[in-house]
């Protein structure tokens, strides 16, 4: 028996995640889910994208009787059984997602089917049509599984280190609160600072990095998410931070895109790039340019990244 081979081939098997894109990934932040894949490909992880996935739901009703939201991250999980049962994946019930707003509303969902049979079989029994949940299912932030594989493998694919690159990682809210749904301790969070560490970037620490962007303020008033995010991108650029990291959409779009809105408020205001930690590792890993994605982000990260000589064009 060769045991050497059937351990790689396991290995390879274990290798792969049910994975949800959610609708933003599918829409302005292309970018963050293309150097995802590419990165963990690069570290000899596939995702796989569920099939006929559904919008997870995003934020949560107020009302207290609000079970009926649940239907749509409850109908997520069953795709994640059925890829079991079509034999797309074995025996992998960990379900991989990117966005912290679809990571936070998806395991808060899956928090309350395995911890209430009762609300759990009214799911059930609404959609009869598909099969049950069992309640399988893990949620998984694509951190959590970059923390799993090791930071030594992350740093043994390193390529090319970000030794002179100045990064404050910023984390908002949602995978950081609330504290039964956090990935990470919510007061002193290092998920990321590890991460970029791993890659020879030089962390900058602000107390700035759990301060809510302002979230969905956004669509009322642009202008109170751009007095946040001066906060936030000033109080960073005063620590020696020369670009902020995130791993959420809405986040990226409120520190990003809005400080268009800042400069209309605060004219001295210096411009700083926001990158999805993923980019960074595209350039890190040496892969190829077309999988950074910066034609997406409002703020051209290129000529800081070329100050470095971290990218050429």
């Amino acid at each position: 028996m060769n045991t050497t081979k059937e351990t790689k081939s396991k290995s390879a098997e274990n290798m792969k995640f049910p994975y949800y894109p959610g609708c933003t990934l599918k829409t302005t932040a292309k970018n963050f889910e293309t150097s995802a894949i590419a990165t963990a490909r690069a570290l000899g992880v596939e995702l796989l994208e569920i099939p006929r996935w559904n919008c997870c739901g995003t934020v949560f009703s107020l009302a207290q009787d609000d079970l009926i939201h649940h239907v749509a991250s409850v109908r997520n999980f069953i795709r994640v059984q059925e890829m079991n049962d079509y034999g797309l994946v074995k025996n992998e019930n960990r379900l991989v997602t990117l966005c912290s707003m679809c990571f936070n509303t998806l395991k808060s969902t899956n928090r309350r089917m395995k911890d209430n049979a009762e609300d759990l079989k009214k799911i059930n029994d609404l959609m009869y049509r598909e099969e049950d949940y069992k309640g399988s299912v893990e949620v998984l932030h694509f951190l959590e599984l970059l923390k799993s594989l090791g930071y030594d493998k992350i740093r043994d694919k390193v390529t090319k280190p970000l030794k002179d690159l100045k990064i404050a990682p910023y984390y908002g809210c949602m995978i950081l609160r609330p504290k039964e749904i956090a990935i990470d301790d919510p007061e002193d969070p290092t998920i990321q600072k590890d991460l970029l560490e791993a890659l020879g970037v030089s962390v900058i620490d602000t107390p700035y990095k759990k301060v809510c962007c302002g979230s969905y303020q956004t669509v009322k008033d642009k202008y109170i998410v751009a007095e946040l995010a001066y906060d936030i991108l000033s109080h960073a650029r005063k620590k020696g931070a020369e670009a902020l990291t995130t791993v959420c959409p809405l986040c990226a779009f409120n520190l990003d895109q809005r400080q268009q809105a800042v400069k209309e408020k605060h004219p001295d205001f210096e411009e700083m790039p926001v990158f999805y930690i993923t980019q960074l590792m595209t350039i890190a890993f040496g892969l190829n340019k077309e999988v950074y994605g910066f034609e997406q982000n409002y703020v051209d990260p290129k000529p800081l990244l070329k100050s470095k000589s971290l990218i050429e064009d």
